[in-house]
């Protein structure tokens, strides 16, 4: 199944529960002028069961949001991929806490998890905390994150081919986010999105 969920106009829930061979595609989004708390678990109950979710915040005022995602590997043979990216500019903060478990007998475990962010302002604030807590041999986990800036030499690159700085740093965001903006088929919420880096 598939869930798109855009926080402040839907309410997520904080739940999920996957048996055997079943499939969840979660996708989470926070627009312009939301805060939000999000805390998500999801319990892989069943062998074969996969978690795929994303996540896409844009935060460039004062906004406060935090994800919380506590994804559980209770049996084996599971799969699960989170892959969150948020641009945060102002005085905007954004949290991410990230648990990925895996229990004793949860073997052949395939886990993974990462968290990029693009700070636009000295005001601007991006904590991530990923982690894993694995008690099985055989799996496969891995976990990243960063905390960066736009890139300074493709910004020249593209200023020195005619495009504004504005534009530029447009182009920039939606390279960043594309691997998340590519999950939603919502043609409406994507142009929105766009409107909002293109306005930023």
């Amino acid at each position: 199944m598939e869930k798109i969920y855009v926080l402040g106009r839907d309410a997520v829930p904080e739940r999920f529960t996957l048996g055997p061979g079943e499939r969840l595609k979660l996708t989470l989004v926070a627009l312009p002028g939301v805060s939000a708390d999000v805390p998500v678990r999801v319990d892989l109950e069943g062998e074969g069961a996969e978690l795929d979710a994303a996540g896409l915040y844009l935060c460039p005022g004062d906004e406060r949001v935090n994800f919380r995602m506590d994804v559980r590997h209770n049996v084996g043979g599971g799969v699960s991929r989170q892959l969150f990216k948020g641009v945060v500019g102002g005085t905007a903060r954004t949290d991410f806490y990230g648990l990925i478990y895996v229990a004793r007998d949860a073997q052949r475990t395939k886990a993974y998890q990462e968290n990029h962010n693009l700070l636009l302002s000295d005001g601007a604030w991006a904590l991530t905390k990923p982690q894993l807590e694995i008690y099985a041999d055989d799996v496969e986990c891995s976990h990243g994150a960063t905390v960066g800036r736009l890139n300074a030499d493709e910004l020249f690159y593209m200023r020195s081919r005619g495009i504004p700085e504005a534009e530029a740093r447009a182009l920039q965001m939606i390279s960043f986010l594309s691997p998340v903006l590519a999950r939603i088929p919502d043609e409406a919420l994507v142009a929105e999105i766009l409107r909002a880096l293109e306005n930023r």
